[in-house]
């Protein structure tokens, strides 16, 4: 192949790699609660094949790892091993047990909860959300807000309990809440020890959740991971009043839908992969050690999940283009949702057709850490590009 900074993975390498990772999808294939289409896949080269490296893809929140088959099959076709896993406890259903959660604590969230069983109002709209679940995804902005005033009327001391979400380090949280948010990290690790037998840089790119965790696993493993690209990563939640009502709802037993529609989590999960982000991908720690590692932020000014001003300034925080990052973000008039890596994946009736480009300044920045940003506005390959590309063939869009 001829590629500069190749590695040839010889056929030990690749089994042991392969019995590491089939090893962990036994465990899920023995879980009562296996999520069926959620398991993660692996596509690598045959022995002795020049790659560039492996990349870890890890997809977005509520979603399975099929949400990135096209641009895995495309790093695949274009000289990498491809990884990848489904982001912490989103290989099972049940989300209350399995997912990452912060919850109030017994002795704070049972007399909530009876004050809101017995509450009219709120017995009669919980009673409405109910009747009609498969048409309610999660509240508008104007049920939110009448939420928050009902909760708030109820058990005013909720409003200082919350206070102590809304900072990373306040060190009242852990009185008042239980939290597994650290999880998205420590199961990222461990999908990462499964590639140690596996020779060559390794690689980290992922979707709002996932691409919080494929930053906070880069600031773990510096040593191990030489590039991110990160596509609107959820290092906090889009808008304050959205990001408030998940922090006061978090402890209740509401809960919502997300991209797979017949999956409902609790709004505690949300609270948790806000505070993942919020509490490790941007602490001071996770900041000095993404100094060193080349970052490419894509976003989109028609977020309604990842907040954008939190981005921008992390970009910033990281040295920005200074340390060799690069940021891209689309316009409003492009119509890019913030699920923008699926093509045929619909948000606010909108859908990325700049996805060939998205991905041909993917492959370019992971492969020589630099981004043509008028090609991100193409709605085809750019031919310039396509030189010095291993295969020409493109996924279908289908």
């Amino acid at each position: 192949m001829n590629m500069p900074h190749t590695i040839a993975p010889t056929a030990d390498q690749i089994a042991q790699t392969q019995r590491s990772i089939d090893r962990y999808i036994q465990t899920i294939e023995a879980h009562p609660d296996r999520r069926v289409g959620a398991y993660p896949y692996y596509l690598f080269h045959e022995p002795g094949t020049e790659i560039r490296g492996t990349v870890m893809l890890f997809h977005g929140f509520s979603a399975k790892p099929h949400q990135m088959w096209r641009l895995a099959d495309y790093l695949f076709k274009n000289g990498f091993n491809v990884y990848q896993p489904s982001i912490a406890g989103h290989t099972l259903i049940n989300p209350t047990q399995n997912w990452c959660q912060v919850d109030l604590k017994p002795e704070y969230a049972e007399p909530l909860k009876q004050k809101v069983q017995q509450d009219p109002v709120l017995k009669k709209y919980f009673d409405n959300v109910g009747t009609n679940p498969a048409g309610f995804s999660r509240p508008n902005r104007l049920q939110q807000m009448a939420l928050m005033a009902r909760l708030l009327l109820l058990e005013p001391k909720l409003l200082d309990i919350v206070q102590s979400i809304a900072l990373p380090d306040d060190p009242d949280f852990d009185q008042y809440y239980t939290s597994s948010h650290l999880r998205y990290l420590t199961d990222a690790q461990a999908r990462l020890a499964e590639l140690d037998a596996m020779p060559g840089h390794i690689y980290t790119v992922g979707l709002s959740v996932g691409g919080a965790v494929a930053l906070g696993l880069a600031a773990a493993r510096p040593d191990r991971i030489k590039r991110v690209v990160a596509y609107a990563p959820l290092l906090k939640i889009y808008g304050e009043e959205r990001r408030q009502y998940v922090n006061l709802a978090g402890p209740l037993d509401i809960s919502e839908s997300g991209w797979d529609v017949n999956l409902r989590f609790p709004v505690g999960a949300l609270t948790a992969a806000d505070r993942f982000g919020n509490s490790v991908v941007l602490s001071d720690q996770s900041l000095r050690s993404l100094q060193n590692i080349p970052t490419f932020l894509v976003l989109t000014e028609n977020e309604d999940a990842a907040d954008i001003d939190t981005n921008k300034a992390f970009y910033q925080q990281i040295g920005g283009e200074d340390n060799d990052n690069a940021f891209y973000l689309y316009p409003t008039e492009a119509l890019v949702p913030h699920p923008m890596v699926d093509p045929t994946e619909v948000s606010q009736n909108m859908s990325n057709r700049f996805w060939q480009s998205l991905y041909q300044e993917t492959f370019r920045f992971l492969t020589t850490g630099r981004v043509n940003m008028q090609n991100m506005s193409n709605l085809e390959q750019n031919t310039d590009l396509r030189s010095y590309l291993l295969c020409r063939q493109f996924p279908e869009n289908n």
